[in-house]
């Protein structure tokens, strides 16, 4: 895993392309992805925003090949809190790669960057967000009942949340 280059624009568009339908019903960007310009805009403003201390976006990579991506965004310097989001291609799925991913990412997150909480935020039909932020040791801080327009519908959203010391702890 590493931030995105600006040669990594096919390499991403590729990955989104071949899972696209399995990403859809989760992320509106995926339908706004619809060339590799689109792409390259994405990892230049991720590139800018990470130069702000605004997020960091990352692709993970698996022999040398775009699998998906691990970000952290909306950082809030002031309470050292973020979100984190990822994808991951569908068949890469269910192999713990993200869940390593995000173990070192996390690490960073609170030694590096001085967080005091990560944040993962999912609509409850995504079971495997859920599995995820449970497995890392996330706990549900509540559900923003219709707080979310994904495809035209409104969503519920669950909050999870991870402190530094109870990271430390596990």
């Amino acid at each position: 895993m590493r931030t995105y280059q600006l040669e990594d624009a096919p390499e991403l568009f590729r990955a989104i392309q071949s899972s696209r339908q399995h990403l859809r019903p989760w992320f509106d960007w995926v339908d706004q992805t619809k060339k590799v310009e689109h792409s390259q805009q994405y990892i230049q403003q991720s590139i800018v925003q990470m130069q702000y201390q605004e997020s960091i976006s990352m692709g993970i990579f698996y022999d040398r090949q775009l699998i998906g991506s691990l970000s952290m965004h909306k950082w809030d310097h002031s309470v050292k809190r973020a979100q984190l989001g990822y994808w991951l291609c569908k068949e890469y799925e269910g192999k713990g790669i993200l869940q390593q991913c995000i173990t070192r990412f996390a690490d960073f997150l609170f030694d590096k960057c001085g967080l005091n909480k990560i944040e993962i935020h999912f609509i409850p039909s995504n079971i495997r967000s859920a599995k995820v932020a449970a497995g890392l040791g996330f706990k549900t801080e509540g559900v923003l009942r219709q707080s979310s327009l994904r495809n035209g519908q409104l969503e519920d959203v669950v909050i999870t949340g991870l402190m530094k010391q109870e990271w430390k702890k596990r």
